[in-house]
């Protein structure tokens, strides 16, 4: 059955890149790269993230509450309409996040969450709890495609356990406008250059092998969301361009400006 069930801790950390090749000799006597990773090249993995109209869920999300959900559209690669893509409701709570995904095709995608329109038993291997799940989140908040994302990832997992994984993204990518996944990869920078976000993936606790490496290279943990820190500029730079045309004046109506209270607080 087409459904991926992840319960597991996750922590992110900036590295330079310097630091990212320094890791990766260092950990090659230990991990194995994904499969995906074909002749040692990443892999591309764009997503669409649905939200509420005045974007609440991000809204929440950044405040830190101790649960936060969302929901978004995943496919490796570009996809055609007739590609596999999966819809995923991501949960985390306390640290652990848990998340539930089904398959089916790009197309019956958009028009289940656009439309309505159940998909058919031919787009995929569907797993109606998951359905179900959905059906419930989208209905609840009403949401929309708000933003496009992508990343080219390298992804490691432990040799001889599958459970401890490693992951580095370079070339984050979002766009607010022709947020369809068939559109391929482009957008603005989320990174700096020189950035590589790392992330470890892990039901249990760390090996000790790699929390030494992390301490001998001085890699700290840091917090870190690509659809937070996306909506932060977001905010902060549509702010900004309404203050200059509204020469210094900060309008209370602006849409933007109960999100710019939000952010500044954080």
């Amino acid at each position: 059955m087409a459904i991926e069930v992840f319960n597991r801790y996750e922590k992110k950390y900036m590295l330079t890149k310097k630091s990212f090749r320094k890791l990766l000799t260092r950990i090659e006597d230990h991990m194995d790269m994904d499969k995906y990773n074909i002749n040692g090249k990443p892999y591309t993995i764009s997503n669409i993230y649905f939200d509420t109209d005045n974007d609440a869920l991000i809204r929440a999300s950044i405040e830190k509450p101790v649960y936060k959900e969302k929901l978004r559209m995943r496919a490796y690669g570009t996809p055609a309409l007739d590609d596999k893509v999966f819809i995923e409701i991501k949960k985390k709570y306390d640290g652990i996040v848990n998340k539930r995904r089904t398959s089916m095709t790009l197309k019956d995608a958009y028009n289940y969450i656009l439309k309505d329109n159940p998909p058919t038993p031919a787009s995929g291997k569907i797993n109606t709890q998951v359905l179900q799940e959905i059906d419930y989140f989208k209905d609840f908040y009403k949401v929309k495609p708000k933003l496009y994302l992508s990343y080219d990832r390298y992804a490691y997992f432990e040799k001889n356990d599958g459970d401890f994984r490693v992951t580095f993204d370079t070339n984050i990518q979002t766009r607010r406008y022709d947020v369809a996944l068939e559109k391929g990869q482009y957008g603005s920078q989320l990174l700096e250059a020189d950035q590589v976000l790392m992330e470890i993936k892990i039901s249990g606790a760390v090996p000790m092998w790699f929390t030494k490496i992390l301490s001998e290279l001085r890699v700290y943990p840091v917090s870190f969301s690509k659809y937070g820190t996306e909506y932060k500029r977001y905010v902060l730079e549509n702010t900004q361009r309404e203050f200059i045309e509204n020469k210094g004046e900060i309008i209370c109506s602006n849409q933007f400006y109960p999100q710019l209270q939000a952010v500044a607080s954080l």
